[in-house]
């Protein structure tokens, strides 16, 4: 059986966690954009350096750049039987754009997970993952306006992915295997 899945969540929600340990459960590839920026820069290929382009000015990788990798990604034959979409779409115009991707590719979503935390909580989580990694740009502003983001640019797709059908909700807060336990029930549900 096949699984084509989007995790979303805030930072600090455990999303990067859970989509890899769902991704070992069910077999399938977990794809981040953080891991595919990284793999298209040590390529140098024509995507990398354009990313590169605007890493090294300390700008965001902008929407086209970042669909294009995804789509080069999905075209891949190791995701035929699923994957895991982990922190992508982040926003209305990557959503359009992976509803075009999976559509050339004659295929669909099964489902989508959110991880949700309080936001004091996630707060905690960060500042707490910072001191561990030594982590320097993860000061209490810089966290908070990423938050901010994920409530202006990301939650919104939940709206569209619910009236969809796709969406189950699933509670971010507890030991690593508990929270696993509930995803994968989640997405358990999803294919019934």
């Amino acid at each position: 059986m096949s699984y084509r899945l989007v995790i979303m969540g805030p930072q600090g929600s455990g999303k990067g966690t859970q989509a890899a340990l769902l991704a070992d459960r069910l077999g399938v590839p977990t794809i981040s954009t953080g891991d595919l920026f990284r793999a298209h820069m040590a390529a140098q290929d024509d995507l990398g350096e354009l990313a590169r382009s605007y890493t090294s000015r300390g700008e965001l990788v902008p929407d086209e750049v970042t669909n294009a990798m995804v789509r080069r990604r999905l075209a891949e034959p190791d995701v035929a039987d699923g994957f895991i979409l982990d922190g992508y779409p982040r926003n209305c115009f990557q959503l359009d754009e992976l509803d075009d991707i999976l559509a050339d590719l004659g295929t669909r979503l099964d489902g989508v997970v959110e991880l949700t935390a309080e936001r004091d909580e996630l707060m905690a989580r960060m500042k707490h993952r910072a001191e561990i990694e030594h982590r320097e740009d993860d000061t209490d502003e810089a966290i908070a306006r990423r938050l901010d983001i994920y409530d202006e640019q990301t939650a919104p797709l939940t709206a569209s992915y619910g009236a969809r059908g796709l969406l189950v909700t699933v509670d971010g807060i507890g030991e690593i295997d508990e929270v696993a336990e509930r995803v994968a029930r989640a997405v358990t549900g999803v294919r019934n």
